[in-house]
């Protein structure tokens, strides 16, 4: 049986003997490769069958680095790091893992950095430990009482959002959606609206839409000057869904009341962005997806697909048809 390699870039699981379990009737070698490597030169020299990939950008040169390249697989729901025409120009599959329960860590995460941000938790642990002690009214903390949630993106994700959210009292969710479904939105009780009127509306306004040509800075300054200032936005899709520096403009300028941030327009590190530095500003690292169980879960579906492609087969999902 012909050796097959797979190519696993920016490598960061703790192991990969989920994936070799589920390989484990093909002759394959899997092959950590360094994103602080030449990754080109790498690429040419191992000439992989298959390649798994997280958050680093796979383009035309990359792709032509691989001459025996049968897919490229994403660990995760986005493929905007990846060239999804040339591929397809190669005959080369491109497949995600859409389905491996990410809306209940995402949704989690996303409440998680709201309540953090209208608590100011952060915020209280760093001065009560600097002797700092009574909030009083030096940092003032708007009521959510019947509060709005505005959701730009309404998936799976945007869905349990909805239900962990009302579960804290929001009294209306609104949606910003072409995609959405009128029959979804009644049966969830959420209402479509355009998107001025959602940030005109909202009292927190969460994302979870995918980045496409469309959704580049969706939210620009002219979206974020309709928000009320006691707006907190919470961002745990993709960072180029806003226009950073016109966020951390309203945000020094007190426009807007906080904003809670997991992923960013550059997520090469060190982090550049001036969000590290704006007020009521929380930051995570592009972790809201995480938990062991959906670990595990993204690293079997990806493999599912790597065996598909490696028998013949079309992948479950196939992104690039």
């Amino acid at each position: 049986m012909k050796l097959s390699k797979i190519v696993v870039l920016e490598p960061g699981y703790s192991s990969y003997k989920t994936e070799l379990s589920i390989l484990a009737n093909l002759n394959v070698e899997m092959i950590s490769v360094s994103m602080d490597s030449n990754v080109i030169e790498e690429l040419r020299a191992i000439d992989p069958d298959i390649v798994f990939l997280r958050e680093s950008n796979f383009k035309k040169n990359e792709i032509d680095a691989c001459s025996n390249l049968k897919g490229i697989i994403r660990y995760g729901v986005g493929v905007d790091n990846i060239d999804l025409p040339y591929a397809k120009s190669k005959n080369i599959y491109v497949a995600n893992v859409p389905d491996y329960g990410a809306e209940i860590e995402v949704s989690e995460h996303a409440l998680a950095l709201y309540l953090s941000i209208q608590r100011r938790i952060s915020t209280r642990d760093r001065e009560v430990r600097e002797g700092v002690w009574g909030v009083g009214q030096n940092a003032i903390i708007p009521s959510r009482d019947k509060a709005i949630l505005g959701l730009i993106g309404c998936g799976k994700i945007g869905l349990e959002s909805a239900k962990k959210f009302r579960a804290l009292g929001f009294s209306k969710v609104i949606a910003f959606d072409p995609y959405l479904s009128e029959s979804v939105a009644s049966k969830n009780d959420i209402e479509k609206v355009e998107l001025p009127h959602l940030c005109s509306l909202s009292d927190v306004i969460s994302l979870h839409a995918p980045l496409t040509e469309e959704t580049h800075h969706i939210l620009n300054k002219e979206m974020l000057d309709l928000m009320k200032p006691t707006t907190i936005l919470i961002n745990v899709s993709r960072g180029g869904l806003i226009d950073e520096l016109a966020l951390a403009k309203s945000l020094s300028e007190n426009k807007i009341f906080g904003a809670g941030i997991d992923v960013f327009e550059s997520e090469k590190t060190p982090i550049v962005s001036p969000l590290l530095s704006a007020p009521n500003t929380i930051v995570s690292d592009h972790t809201a997806w995480y938990s062991e169980r959906s670990v595990e879960m993204l690293q079997r579906k990806a493999a599912e697909c790597a065996y598909d492609i490696l028998t013949g087969k079309e992948p479950n999902s196939w992104v690039n048809p």
